[in-house]
């Protein structure tokens, strides 16, 4: 007959509890300015959409209408909030777990801290190709022009 596997646990001293503390109120410091300037990021992009709109002078256009720019704003502000409101949740969870010592809360506060840094992590990689293809178009482009002078 086989033998169960031997349960692994980690047990967390009252120091680490303590720096757990710490790091949740400092987490939801940064969740709450995430918050508002999340929401700034909704009122600008309102503004700046009704005033594109409101305020056009001449035929000209920009290329695409004015109410997209507030859609772009728009879209950029959700991709913001994700990363806030993970941080938000772990910080509450956290809170929960060092003052009833729950390991339940604790795990949902490390499974938020894992989704914050994965939705991070997604974005970086997709900056940096971003970033990579802008600068190889860069350079075609630079050598197209030089070819044609």
């Amino acid at each position: 007959m086989e033998n169960a596997p031997e349960i692994r646990r980690i047990e967390i001293e009252q120091d680490s509890i303590n720096y757990l503390n710490t790091t949740r109120k400092w987490t939801m410091l940064f969740a709450i300015l995430g918050f508002i300037g999340v929401g700034l990021i909704v009122i600008i992009g309102l503004f700046t959409g009704v005033f594109l709109s409101a305020f056009k002078i001449a035929k000209t256009t920009y290329g695409f209408p004015e109410w997209m720019v507030f859609v772009i704003i728009l879209a950029f502000a959700v991709i913001c909030f994700f990363p806030v409101f993970f941080l938000f949740r772990f910080s509450n969870h956290t809170s929960n777990a060092v003052h009833s010592l729950d390991r339940k809360e604790m795990k949902k506060a490390l499974k938020n801290l894992k989704s914050y840094y994965v939705y991070i992590g997604v974005l970086t990689i997709i900056f940096l190709v971003i970033c990579f293809v802008a600068l190889i178009s860069a350079g075609f482009s630079m050598a197209f022009l030089k070819n044609m002078g």
